[in-house]
């Protein structure tokens, strides 16, 4: 499945209640950061996501949309994705999923990696923190 917009509204109460019950203290740049994630879904850079924010908070700093990231990442409110390009990009979907990205228009596409099949018993005794799936390659609109 592609990132994708979704066309819901969120109220701005809801957004403070969302950044609330994760231990963030509400602020007019943290509840547009929350929004423009929760309403686009397309695994953006911390470049997207100030330039779509900047539209309404023209004032606003690229050092605060870090910051934000920065915070929102220690809240769990959001995952990173390394692709290997230069960007980061971050997926406000914290759920186990995997990731393919694109080399050539360098979309990322989430997916369900239950599907996937490989012998267990070689992770048995191990402690797993951490779960992350990544495969690179041409997406079906590039090849």
């Amino acid at each position: 499945m592609e990132g994708k917009t979704i066309e819901k509204s969120f109220d701005t109460q809801y957004l403070k209640d969302y950044l609330i019950d994760h231990g963030v203290k509400p602020s007019t740049i943290r509840i547009k950061v929350l929004e423009y994630l929760l309403k686009n879904r397309i695994h953006p850079t911390a470049e997207d996501i100030y330039n779509a924010v900047y539209e309404d908070i023209p004032t606003l700093s690229k050092t605060s949309v870090y910051n934000t990231i920065d915070l929102f990442l220690e809240k769990n409110i959001i995952q990173i994705i390394n692709t290997g390009n230069k960007e980061s990009r971050y997926d406000i979907d914290t759920s186990i999923h995997g990731h393919f990205s694109c080399n050539i228009c360098n979309r990322v596409f989430d997916f369900d990696i239950d599907s996937i099949e490989y012998d267990k018993s070689i992770l048995d005794g191990f402690i797993i923190n951490e779960q992350k799936v990544l495969f690179k390659g041409i997406c079906n609109s590039c090849k």
